[in-house]
């Protein structure tokens, strides 16, 4: 049995399967409603229901008060429909955005790298070609579980269209029950199971601007994504990756991005520590993310199109550090998948939609 959804203001009238979610049956037909932790726990995907009758599922109430069911608000990752409905949507144009519906996957894990002692890269070969933007991604079933863990695409499209091949970027979650399963029992040969792409972390090309991408810990596998992208497109527009971690050891794909650097004249790439013992003879910058980023640019960054991703303290310096220096909203972009943690820690009172 199935009912159909209308969605405002676009007009679009889809069928949403019994017991499919108004956010699921959206993506996988190729319209993106805002949305961001998908468990019902941060409200961005709150949406208005017009007509007809939905089942709030599990919102959490403080995501969805009591007063904004009242009003007819819902949240489209965890409503279902009980009978043919209308909602209006908070949907912002994107001319830059591609239309990819969303669509599962089968996948053999091919090898498993340390990359630090924290991450792992992971590399699946899929059953069939992944079609995706630059700085999205999957949704990969944990095995047992019955649950499903958010990971960025760690590669440029075109290596994923050419081998049906792609590589995810884990960090041990202390605590994490996901992340330590994948860590700990996932072995070379295992069979898994994901979907995608999700997301509009994604390179506004069309506003033909410099770029900097600001990463800490696991959180350089969209921008690398981006960056490889943009190069292996030749782009000329200037590109600056300045990217943090803890120690030395903790700092990852360091040696290919220096390489780079010395190929493109266009990319700089900065990479600075925030706790590497004095005495190691580390010889770059020292300190946080946003730190490095405001000594390399003077401290402005007008003009710059800025991509933030990494844990929800780095994000919050960076927004702090970019608007001093004369950036703004809408020129600062930032991953919007959250951890179930991530969605109940408190969101920047800096931005209306972070």
């Amino acid at each position: 049995m199935s009912y159909q959804l209308t969605i405002e203001p676009l007009g679009a009238t889809i069928d949403v399967e019994e017991g499919q979610t108004v956010l699921d049956a959206a993506l996988r037909q190729g319209i993106y409603l805002p949305h961001a932790c998908g468990h019902g726990l941060c409200g961005s995907c709150k949406v208005q229901v017009c007509g007809g009758e939905v089942d709030h599922g599990a919102a959490n109430p403080f995501a969805l008060m009591d007063f904004e069911r009242e009003e007819g608000k819902t949240l489209a990752c965890c409503c279902t429909l009980q009978s043919d409905t209308t909602i209006e949507a908070d949907i912002d144009d994107e001319p830059d955005a591609e239309i990819i519906p969303v669509k599962d996957f089968a996948a053999t894990v091919t090898h498993i790298e340390d990359l630090t002692p924290t991450i792992k890269a992971i590399h699946l070969a899929l059953d069939k070609p992944l079609h995706f933007q630059a700085g999205q991604y999957v949704q990969l079933e944990i095995p047992g579980l019955g649950e499903s863990r958010a990971f960025s695409i760690a590669n440029a499209p075109s290596d994923v269209k050419a081998r049906s091949a792609i590589e995810l970027h884990v960090r041990r979650v202390p605590g994490g029950v996901g992340t330590g399963w994948l860590h700990d029992k996932l072995q070379i040969g295992d069979r898994l199971r994901l979907a995608g792409p999700y997301g509009r972390f994604f390179v506004r090309q069309s506003a033909q601007r410099p770029m900097v991408f600001m990463a800490g810990g696991s959180g350089l596998s969209s921008p690398r994504s981006m960056i490889l992208d943009l190069l292996e497109h030749g782009c000329t527009l200037p590109i600056t990756l300045v990217y943090g971690q803890r120690s030395r050891e903790e700092l990852y794909h360091h040696e290919q991005f220096e390489a780079l650097s010395g190929q493109h004249p266009n990319f700089s790439y900065v990479p600075v520590l925030s706790n590497e013992p004095e005495d190691s003879g580390w010889s770059g910058a020292r300190g946080f993310v946003h730190d490095a980023a405001k000594a390399h640019f003077g401290g402005n960054f007008a003009g710059q199109k800025a991509y933030l991703c990494g844990p929800p303290p780095m994000i919050e310096a960076c927004i702090g550090t970019l608007m001093q220096g004369r950036l703004f909203e809408r020129d600062i972009y930032t991953e919007k998948f959250l951890s179930a943690a991530d969605a109940n820690a408190t969101r920047s009172p800096l931005f209306r939609k972070v």
